[in-house]
């Protein structure tokens, strides 16, 4: 029944590693189907050269369990927190790549100082604080969701605008319309981390990138007049 969805869940996790995103077991990909109102996502510690596509475990939007017989990865709930809360979304990342988990154990936001980070996002890579010490004891995951939705509504940040996000002393999370867009823009993040991280080692004192050029060159990509690659 969800054979499909299973097998596009296990392409885009095993992107992860050929990226060099992940280490070992440290991440996981979800993808959703929102017609039947369930998510598949990477089972719980499984190393990714014996993952096989039935090792998928499918979830509904309450992170019970529909089908598999493996432990889903222990962020479930926050997967299904994010597909519940923001339903246009079709797939979700998580990963503890290097650079973007070196601002998020900084509790930095990642400014935009170049043109590379301007093309994907005119604005400044938001790094959610901490979790309080309630929500750690308590459910854990689910706090974690929610800490990430309340980071974009206490700054006024679009989800559909800016798809990636730092948890403070943890890592990121990015999504998209689908599972792969997730990944690439895992990879796209962690990318602009390692810029902007080499950047401010060559010169701390690096201004931000300036408005207009900033402004440039993301409307030339996603802007209603776009005019980067070769359209529909």
């Amino acid at each position: 029944m969800y054979k499909s969805l299973k097998e596009e869940c296990f392409e885009a996790n095993m992107m992860l590693p050929k990226l060099g995103l992940v280490l070992f077991t440290f991440g996981n990909v979800s993808t959703v189907d929102r017609e039947k109102s369930v998510f598949a996502i990477k089972p719980s510690g499984v190393p990714y050269e014996i993952l096989k596509p039935e090792d998928i475990v499918i979830m509904d939007f309450e992170a019970r369990v529909v089908e598999g017989k493996l432990r889903p990865s222990s962020d479930t709930k926050t997967h299904a927190l994010l597909y519940k809360t923001w339903d246009d979304i079709g797939g979700i990342t998580h990963t503890h790549s290097t650079y973007a988990v070196a601002w998020a154990q900084a509790g930095k936001d990642i400014p935009v100082l170049g043109t590379t980070h301007a093309d994907h996002t005119h604005q400044d890579i938001p790094c959610a604080e901490v979790l309080t010490d309630e929500m750690i004891k308590g459910n854990y995951e689910f706090e974690t969701g929610n800490q990430i939705i309340d980071c974009f509504g206490e700054r006024g940040l679009s989800h559909q605008e800016l798809e990636m996000v730092l948890l403070q002393n943890h890592g990121p999370f990015t999504w998209g319309k689908d599972a792969a867009k997730s990944v690439y823009n895992a990879a796209v993040l962690e990318e602009i981390a390692r810029m902007a991280l080499l950047t401010l080692q060559v010169n701390p004192d690096t201004p931000r990138i300036k408005d207009t050029l900033r402004l440039k060159h993301y409307e030339r990509k996603h802007g209603k007049n776009a005019y980067y690659g070769q359209g529909c």
